[in-house]
């Protein structure tokens, strides 16, 4: 018998799996990542489904009292019925002058029918799951369209600071020379002025809301944390023996830039987009909460809280807590799938 027909068979089952799987298997180990990403996964999912309409369509519809409680609050805040004085007397029961004729009463009749005959508006709830706003509106919708809204801007705004921070980090780190320089002067410039100052005088300047413009706003400054790392990457890739043998087989520059190398830095790029969803969800939430965020007619974290600062001060707090607790969760959930993912793609663990 040939042994190397049995030694095969081996060598196959003793094959070492790639790098995604065993950074998979080490994610999967952190019970902490794993439960924050089904957090995140349940956001995502609450999402889609309000940005196909199947929940929190009606989030504008005015369907309690204003400032309807929430449910658990109904028996202490329901008002007592008001109690007639003996004053006051029903219609059926009013004293009427017959010596007195009235000049309008035909016209108060007519008016009386076209009264009667016209539909009526739907009783409002007296209470809602987790209360209503000035309007009557429900906070629970719209807390699950305003996470429409935050998570859309902040993974929009991720994606489109990620493309340009790779892009440009590749460009100047595989090239040097002018290109890199220009890069790094563009880079000087953008870090220069504070954060915060920058995003307000580009939503100043623009002078137009909207969620496509937040993540305009977003995407264009900030990508400059991501551009310092991937240009450190190529600079270290660059060199590297295998990119080397790509330019000895004639390999285009755009092809050893992103085919060879870009999946060599792909985990430097991934857990940045994590980390700047995370960062651009709160810059959403400020830009509303100042007013240089979404429209009046969108509703986000943000904009919710921009109006429970008013109902605080007459007691509505539900509003700002249902708005707050949710952003909190997604947030925290958010920044330990990224520590895990961190954790997980560390080239130095085994």
């Amino acid at each position: 018998m040939n042994p190397n027909a049995l030694a095969l068979p081996a060598a196959r089952r003793t094959e070492s799996p790639g790098l995604w799987m065993l950074a998979w298997r080490r994610f999967g180990r952190d019970r902490l990542g794993t439960l924050s990403l089904v957090i995140v996964l349940f956001f995502l999912a609450l999402t889609l489904a309000s940005a196909a309409g199947l929940i929190a369509s009606n989030w504008a519809k005015e369907v309690g009292v204003s400032y309807a409680p929430p449910i658990f609050m109904r028996a202490a805040s329901s008002p007592a019925p008001a109690e007639r004085s003996s004053g006051d007397r029903s219609p059926d029961t009013a004293v009427q002058d017959i010596d007195i004729v009235d000049p309008i009463g035909a016209e108060l009749a007519e008016i009386k029918k076209e009264l009667a005959a016209a539909p009526r508006a739907e009783p409002r709830a007296a209470a809602l799951p987790f209360g209503g706003d000035k309007w009557g509106r429900d906070v629970l919708l719209k807390v699950i369209k305003g996470t429409e809204t935050s998570l859309l801007v902040g993974l929009a705004a991720a994606l489109l600071a990620t493309f340009l921070g790779t892009v440009f980090g590749a460009q100047a780190g595989y090239f040097g020379g002018r290109i890199d320089d220009f890069f790094n002067w563009l880079y000087s410039v953008f870090t220069s002025i504070p954060y915060l100052l920058l995003i307000l005088a580009i939503a100043a300047v623009l002078n137009q809301k909207g969620a496509s413009t937040v993540v305009l706003i977003l995407g264009l400054t900030g990508w400059t944390g991501i551009f310092r790392l991937v240009r450190a990457e190529y600079l270290k890739h660059k060199v590297r023996e295998y990119v080397q043998a790509a330019d000895a087989i004639g390999a285009s520059d755009t092809r050893r830039m992103f085919v060879h190398i870009l999946p060599n830095v792909s985990h430097v790029v991934l857990v940045q987009l994590s980390l700047h969803v995370v960062l651009f969800i709160k810059s959403e939430v400020i830009l509303s909460f100042l007013g240089f965020g979404v429209g009046v007619e969108t509703v986000s974290w943000g904009s919710m809280l921009n109006e429970a600062q008013n109902e605080l001060l007459i007691g509505k707090w539900w509003q700002l807590a249902a708005a707050t607790a949710a952003m909190a969760v997604l947030v925290t959930a958010f920044s330990l799938f990224t520590d895990a993912l961190r954790d997980a793609l560390d080239p130095r663990l085994k």
